[in-house]
């Protein structure tokens, strides 16, 4: 975290301490799935790699700290090379929007933004090419899912071979971890 933060204290110097607040707010509610901060807003304040570097350094501070449970003493530590100002600002906005930050954290680990899995089937195929059917012969899986996102039911089909099947089960295991990190 020690990157970040330094990352962090040179760029967010650059904004007035009375606007941070609303800059952090802002960087939390795009970390939650909203809308981010732009950079016409803030435009004078930095270049757009530096509004790059800032806010993605911002958002994965925001993320390890609630991610990993940081206490308020680890956080303030991290932030000890920041103006009063600035690390009162974060804390402030950590401390309000916590929860915010990690049921956005766990909706962006299930899937994309605030989708959720309903119902699930598959089948196995074997696919058979018209022209060489006696020498293809390749195993396809095709999952259909129906996933709910913001309150509207979609229906999702992917037809999968060996390997994509293996990533894709590589991919959910690894976000299982995450979220059960984050209990």
């Amino acid at each position: 975290m020690e990157n970040l933060t330094g990352i962090m204290i040179k760029l967010l110097e650059k904004l007035p301490p009375s606007e941070c607040p609303k800059f952090l707010h802002r960087v939390v509610d795009g970390v939650c799935g909203r809308d981010p901060p732009r950079l016409r807003d803030y435009g004078n304040a930095w270049s757009l790699t530096e509004w790059m570097e800032l806010l993605d350094s911002l958002s994965s501070f925001f993320r390890i700290a609630v991610g990993k449970k940081y206490s308020d003493d680890e956080v303030e530590e991290s932030l000890a090379d920041l103006g009063s100002g600035q690390r009162d600002a974060i804390l402030a906005c950590l401390k309000a929007r916590k929860e915010e930050v990690r049921q956005g954290l766990v909706e962006r680990t299930n899937g994309v933004s605030s989708a959720q899995l309903q119902d699930f089937d598959w089948q196995i195929k074997l696919a058979l090419s018209s022209d060489k059917i006696s020498s293809l012969q390749m195993v396809l899986l095709s999952l259909s899912l129906d996933v709910k996102q913001d309150g509207v039911l979609k229906p999702v089909s992917l037809e999968l071979n060996r390997e994509e099947l293996q990533t894709l089960i590589n991919s959910l295991e690894a976000a299982n971890k995450v979220v059960l990190q984050l209990k």
